[in-house]
């Protein structure tokens, strides 16, 4: 292969195709017409020596060859976006936007103290926020897509990991419940309606697995995705949530929530903060993961509540 004689847009356009398996999404995608993302596929077919994409039914589908292509090129790209990074990050000038994945009780607990010092220090970067989707999403693809990801767990490939604050476990009961303190005691905590937060990605609530080493099953009434969900459900129920003290703490007043003791303790949770391997020395990634510290350290300076 002569580089002298490759255009490289191909390189853009191939990796649109390959991202969208589609024709029209890919032109759509880079802002081509139709006919000219069609005439940029035959001529990286030519280039390949394969169709690359091909037909099955009504949709379009990737050879081996395509999906062999997809990481390497992925990262081939990355590189050369890099070369073009400015040396600073000015932020009170950029009109950067970074993309966040995170759980539900992050962005309740996180977001409102990052997106004051955002405002002040950087009024016209955007911040999008989106929701936690599971280990099974992190790969090469989707590190290109993301900024900072906010969740327990191990390190993941391709992801640098820091830890931003810790927290533990208590249950959750709307003021006035008749059996709160009576929580406390084993039997009770057993005999009670619990509500199981069971997040995208997890078979079941990481508590359940918790308290099945032990021997234990709890009584689940209700099953829901988010943290959120399940201290909006207590606060007008009899039901009860075994979910993270800082958060209770954050909407006991507005909620007329009330922290328990549980007599089961699950320990020290804690939660990272994850960045891509790519972004280790962008300056505006550097800004934002700083800032996401700050709060951290903050968040953790105030305690456990209960």
């Amino acid at each position: 292969m002569n580089l002298n004689s490759l255009d490289l847009n191909l390189l853009t356009a191939l990796d649109a195709l390959l991202r969208e398996a589609s024709v029209s999404r890919a032109a759509l995608r880079i802002g081509l017409s139709q006919p000219a993302a069609s005439h940029a596929l035959q001529r990286l077919r030519d280039i390949f020596g394969d169709p690359l994409l091909v037909r099955t039914g009504a949709r379009m589908e990737l050879t081996p060859r395509a999906q062999a292509l997809r990481a390497p090129l992925a990262q081939a790209l990355d590189q050369v976006r890099g070369l073009f990074l400015s040396d600073e990050f000015d932020a009170a000038r950029s009109e950067r936007q970074f993309r966040l994945m995170m759980p539900d009780l992050a962005v309740e607990l996180l977001m409102p103290p990052l997106m004051e010092k955002v405002t002040r220090l950087a009024p016209n970067v955007r911040i999008d926020v989106v929701p936690w989707r599971g280990p099974a999403i992190f790969h090469a693809e989707f590190a290109r897509t993301i900024d900072l990801v906010i969740s327990i767990g191990n390190a993941f490939k391709g992801f640098h990991r820091q830890l931003l604050y810790t927290d533990s476990h208590a249950l959750a009961v709307r003021r006035g419940h008749t059996m709160a303190t009576k929580l406390r005691r084993r039997e009770t905590f057993l005999a009670a309606r619990h509500i199981g937060v069971v997040i995208r990605g997890q078979p079941e609530d990481l508590i359940d697995t918790w308290l099945r080493t032990k021997g234990i099953d709890r009584h689940i009434a209700l099953v829901v995705p988010g943290y959120l969900e399940a201290l909006h459900v207590v606060a007008r129920t009899d039901l009860v949530a075994f979910v993270p003290r800082r958060l209770i703490a954050a909407l006991s007043k507005q909620l007329g929530l009330v922290t328990v003791t549980p007599p089961l303790d699950p320990g020290i949770d804690e939660q990272f903060m994850f960045y891509p391997t790519r972004a280790q020395m962008d300056p505006g990634s550097i800004w934002l993961r700083r800032l996401m510290l700050e709060t951290g350290r903050e968040l953790e300076k105030k305690g456990l509540a209960g």
